[in-house]
């Protein structure tokens, strides 16, 4: 040893040496513990009996990720109940629903599979399949139309019977289905919106087309200009590791006085993985009798399952179409000629028209799209849309 206490040159470097055999030879007797451990004990000779008594902890690391490794397992699961169970659970949901002084709906991924736009966690879910290191295939959401779940928040609202939505999907289904843009906040954006920051209020331009084609994780101009001002026009997508910033159609002042509001919270087709994430949508700060009652509309586990006042293991589309059955609501058909999106549209400029290479969503041959409904102004010069743009358009908020 050097003086003054310290290791000289070659005993460090022994002492390094010997840490690393060390590790190598911990590692060695993981790799023998973990093989024979995975064989039935019915294999196991005396000897690797007795190499299992002596690496306890070895052991019981394996049987904490065995049980781990079993747990996400039975969470990715789909299940479904019977339907006779199914039924009695939509009819206690049709009471919860029509005793709500403000119900609130929270819509994800799964009320857009019916129109075969992937989800994320299901059995052949985005993430499932990356998972699996399988490929994903674009897909061509001008095709997909407003499902059955969809026109039935649709008249729900109509009927008064839901306040508000909170939305993660930015496929701009609700919109097209008709609900009121005052009542939806799409808090992870709308593919068919893009935006001029640059203008106070912020000016939005709808589109018949996804406006997303040059966009990406923190890379949000479209390659269009504000008619206005002429600043670069953004998309509203909030994307994973984003902080959303605009306040439309994100809408999160909306979103919070709902909630805030809600004595009854239905979730349709969400994981919560990510909603469970924004304590401003659950009321935690009240105390427990003073929260809302959380009913779970899902085929798989979700974080808030202990929670709820009743989880109903089923698809979304058949869970929607007994409970307007159960309400005596008939549930409304999409007709794509009278879309929405058709009457609140800009149009693009004639020098505009090669900057997207995107299907646009169109009216059927030989018709004509409607006029704007009743409680949506028609856009405004500029692409303003006066409903867009009115309460809540001052103020900034993040989610």
């Amino acid at each position: 040893m050097a003086a003054g206490g310290s290791l000289s040159r070659s005993e460090r470097k022994a002492a390094a040496r010997a840490e690393i055999l060390q590790q190598e030879e911990q590692r060695d007797r993981r790799r023998q513990v973990s093989r024979i451990w995975r064989k039935p004990p019915a294999e196991r000779s005396p000897e690797e009996c007795q190499v299992l008594s002596e690496s306890e902890d070895i052991v019981r690391e394996l049987e904490r990720r065995r049980k781990r490794r079993e747990r996400l397992r039975r969470r990715q699961e789909e299940v479904c109940d019977e339907p006779e169970e199914l039924k009695r659970k939509v009819v206690e949901l049709a009471a919860a629903i029509r005793n709500a002084k403000h119900l609130v709906i929270y819509t994800g991924a799964g009320i857009s599979t019916a129109a075969s736009i992937p989800d994320y966690r299901g059995p052949n879910g985005i993430w499932t399949l990356l998972q699996k290191g399988r490929s994903i295939s674009a897909t061509d959401l001008s095709e997909a139309e407003p499902t059955l779940t969809h026109m039935s928040i649709a008249c729900l609202h109509k009927h008064n019977l839901v306040q508000h939505v909170v939305s993660q999907n930015c496929d701009g289904l609700h919109l097209r289905s008709g609900l009121p843009r005052s009542a939806i906040s799409e808090l992870h954006g709308n593919m068919y919106i893009e935006v001029c920051t640059s203008c106070t209020p912020n000016r939005e331009y709808v589109r018949v087309f996804d406006v997303t084609e040059r966009t990406a994780l923190h890379k949000h101009h479209t390659g269009r200009m504000c008619h206005k001002c002429g600043a670069q026009l953004r998309d509203t997508i909030v994307h994973f590791g984003e902080k959303g910033t605009l306040t439309q159609p994100l809408n999160w002042e909306a979103a919070t006085e709902a909630a805030s509001k809600a004595d009854v919270i239905l979730c349709l087709g969400s994981s919560l993985k990510v909603l469970k994430k924004y304590p401003r949508l659950w009321c935690m700060s009240k105390p427990p009798p003073r929260r809302p009652k959380l009913y779970i509309v899902n085929l798989q586990w979700t974080p808030k399952d202990d929670l709820a006042a009743l989880k109903l293991h089923g698809r979304c589309d058949d869970v929607m179409r007994l409970l307007m059955e159960e309400l005596g609501l008939q549930i409304p058909s999409y007709d794509r000629a009278r879309d929405p999106i058709f009457a609140l549209a800009e149009p693009l400029r004639p020098e505009e028209e090669g900057t997207h290479s995107r299907k646009p969503v169109a009216p059927p041959q030989g018709t004509e799209p409607a006029a704007a409904p009743r409680d949506e102004p028609p856009a405004r010069p500029g692409g303003w849309l006066g409903r867009g743009c009115a309460k809540g358009t001052r103020r900034r908020k993040s989610n």
